[in-house]
């Protein structure tokens, strides 16, 4: 019995020590691929968009949020209303007070905004806001 109980602990502490040796490998395998990957998206994109806190830089706060909102934006724009384009607005910097007069221009200009290239888009929002 005694031998039993030597084996089934020599057994569970080279188990463990396996499990833990490939996790400090596969933790440094994947601490290398994204250190690798936010290198090359830093040093080829030509921009950088995140901070080293991972966090979105303010200037393209507007791209994001519209380029991962499109269809919601585009029923909000469309109806002149809604969450979506009151976020567009205060990320354009308007005051709740001029949101309303926001909402309206930006739903009379709807087609012209939907016809337009992305960069063309940001461009007209940014006037529609001023």
């Amino acid at each position: 019995m005694k031998q039993v109980n030597v084996r089934i602990g020599l057994l569970a502490c080279s188990t463990a020590l396996m499990l833990f040796a490939a996790g400090c490998t596969l933790k440094s395998t994947i601490k290398e691929t994204t250190d690798t990957t936010s290198n090359v998206t830093g040093t080829t994109s030509g921009r950088t968009w995140f901070t080293e806190d991972g966090l979105l830089h303010p200037e393209h706060k507007l791209t994001a949020f519209m380029a991962l909102n499109q269809p919601n934006m585009e029923q909000d724009l469309s109806r002149g209303q809604g969450e979506y384009v009151t976020s567009l607005g205060t990320l354009l910097g308007l005051s709740d007070d001029r949101q309303a007069a926001f909402h309206a221009k930006a739903q009379g200009e709807f087609e012209t905004l939907m016809t337009s290239d992305h960069e063309a888009r940001l461009q007209q929002l940014r006037m529609l806001a001023r």
